[in-house]
């Protein structure tokens, strides 16, 4: 068990501190939510229980207003049509003589279109009238503007609402579909609001009805929209223990409850009561619909509520999981902060392995790790100090040895040139020795006449050129040369004496070595991509294959008429100027001739 532990503990350190901090912050959130949930399920499954009752309890206060308001404009209805002066005069007023029933045109008018007005097809979807006259010659059933409101009453006898009024002698009534004839709901509507009413003729009176019809659709969308609980019903019972509407019939008939049991319980158990039928447990809750005297009941069983229950701690566990993955984003995010911040200071500081290290910007918050940056800062500044320092002293080095290796060139042309003009002295050409002076004049004019060490192609074309007729003036114009340089490269910048130690090798060591003393020498350039090559090409003896890596490689060759130091040197310049990829590349052929390429970077 210990070495399980140390090999833990091992396992851990080895981690990233980002993990760390993460896995650290996931155990401080996970642990005491999982405790509490242990602890107080119960408790919190009782309060689930209880809250859903209590969202029932609200629905079905906000539930009853709509129903009584649904009553209500049927009510309104009635009275609309109870107020018209043709019902005032029909019913309110004795008749004593059959000439008295005859129909005033106008307050006929009057009720159909009332009534027209009322059957809206969802509040009201009918109007009947049942009555009877004494005689038979006057009657309200024939008459084209009445015949659609007035029947007699034979077609409501036989009913069961026609049978409540007979037996009890109510005023009016709420009828249920089931209180209704099949011809009533078939043409009118399955509910129907009646209330009697009384015809007096020659001192009788005489029974009429006046029925309102409508449908339980809108009741049972009222109940449906009631329940928030999947498997509750809800159901309205009257006070002759009949259901008037319900969101689920065949569930009603299960869940039926007498209305003596709904009326003491809702009295005793502030609406709501626990019961249980065919060992099913179920909970009942009960609001009063004062008017009708109605009851509205909603039942919901043990099941549903145990359902609903398992979805609220389904929906709390979705929950928890989702502040559980949030509260690791934010965990993660937390040590990345920090983490990240190091690994960009470790990722710098390996930056030195490989090149020169390269400051941070400079920290937003200036905590252990702020303070770190600042630091790692401070320290590459002092590092890019020295090293600054050691650039400026290898540069200064490098000018150094480029200017040795200038001063090199120089004595070495200038001893070759005056060897010649000797030899035309001890000739005694005396106007070539003018000529050649003059010459040598504009020669070393043209490479003093800058205090820099830089050139220009065309000035070093032009160098070259009067280097070659010095050299002419010796060798009896043996030297043809050729120059064919573009006029758009004469403007790029080429260190001072590049062309001419190459072309005085070409004239040495080529030309001169062949046995007529003579040939020629071609000097032409192009651009390659962002570099120049310049070509220098003759036809002299040409190079063997054992000598020719040595000219540029800095091994001595020694002739007859001199050594390749200026060549080399050429090279070497070149390359401390401009990078290793630069400077002179050979190519010959014994016999045959010389190529030389010259490589510069193109910069004007």
């Amino acid at each position: 068990m210990i070495a399980f532990f140390k090999r833990l503990r091992q396992a851990y350190g080895d981690l990233k501190l980002q993990t760390k901090i993460t896995i650290v912050l996931m155990i401080a959130v996970t642990v005491p939510v999982l405790l509490v949930g242990i602890l107080f399920y119960g408790r919190f499954y009782n309060m689930v229980i209880s809250d859903t009752i209590r969202q029932e309890q609200d629905a079905s206060a906000q539930t009853a207003p709509l129903i009584e308001n649904n009553i209500q404009n049927i009510l309104d209805a009635y009275h609309q049509i109870t107020e018209l002066d043709f019902y005032k005069t029909l019913f309110h007023q004795p008749v004593n003589a059959p000439s008295q029933l005859l129909l005033a045109p106008a307050e006929a008018r009057e009720f159909c279109h009332k009534a027209d007005s009322l059957i809206d097809g969802k509040k009201i979807t009918g109007i009947q009238i049942y009555m009877d006259f004494p005689y038979d010659s006057v009657s309200l059933f024939q008459d084209e503007q009445t015949n659609d409101y007035f029947v007699p009453m034979s077609l409501a006898q036989g009913t069961y609402w026609y049978g409540i009024f007979q037996g009890t002698g109510k005023p009016e009534l709420y009828c249920p579909p089931f209180y209704l004839g099949e011809r009533e709901k078939n043409t009118f509507g399955d509910m129907a609001y009646i209330a009697s009413t009384t015809f007096y003729y020659q001192g009788y009176a005489y029974p009429a009805y006046i029925a309102l019809y409508s449908s339980t659709e809108q009741l049972t969308e009222i109940l449906k929209d009631n329940l928030t609980l999947k498997g509750s019903i809800s159901y309205i019972i009257n006070d002759r223990e009949s259901i008037v509407a319900s969101s689920d019939s065949s569930g009603a008939g299960v869940y039926y409850l007498d209305y003596a049991v709904i009326q003491d319980s809702f009295m005793a158990s502030n609406g709501f009561i626990e019961r249980e039928i065919l060992g099913q447990k179920f909970y009942a809750g009960f609001y009063h619909i004062r008017h009708p005297g109605w009851f509205m009941v909603t039942v919901l069983s043990a099941n549903a509520l145990i359902h609903q229950g398992n979805l609220l701690m389904f929906q709390y566990i979705l929950v928890y999981l989702g502040m559980l993955i949030l509260t690791s984003i934010m965990a993660h995010s937390l040590a990345h902060s920090v983490t990240n911040r190091l690994s960009s200071i470790i990722s710098q500081m390996n930056q030195i392995r490989h090149g020169t290290p390269v400051p941070m910007d400079s920290p937003i918050y200036h905590d252990e790790v702020g303070d770190l940056i600042d630091t790692y800062n401070y320290m590459t500044r002092k590092m890019e100090q020295l090293m600054e320092d050691q650039r400026k002293s290898a540069e200064e080095l490098r000018i150094a040895e480029f200017n040795s290796l200038q001063a090199q060139i120089n004595p070495h042309f200038l001893y070759n040139t005056m060897d010649m003009i000797n030899w035309m002295a001890l000739q005694g050409q005396t106007s070539e020795i003018s000529n050649a002076v003059q010459r040598l004049s504009r020669f070393y004019k043209l490479t003093l006449s800058r205090k820099n060490s830089i050139s220009t192609i065309g000035d070093e074309e032009e160098h070259v050129s009067i280097y070659l007729q010095i050299q002419n003036m010796r060798y009896h114009n043996s030297i043809s040369f050729i120059s064919d340089i573009p006029d758009e490269l004469t403007e790029y910048q080429l260190p001072k004496l590049t062309l001419q130690p190459v072309i005085e090798n070409s004239v040495l060591h080529g030309i001169l070595e062949k046995s007529s003393k003579s040939g020629t020498i071609l000097l032409t350039g192009w651009m390659e991509d962002q570099d120049i090559v310049l070509l220098i090409s003759d036809d002299g003896v040409g190079i063997p294959p054992e000598k020719l890596t040595d000219i540029i490689s800095g091994t001595e060759i020694v002739s007859g008429k001199g050594t390749n130091i200026a060549v080399y040197n050429t090279h070497r310049r070149l390359q401390i100027l401009y990078g290793s990829s630069y400077g002179l590349s050979y190519t010959s052929q014994p016999g045959q001739g010389t190529e030389v390429q010259i490589r510069i970077p193109a910069i004007k």
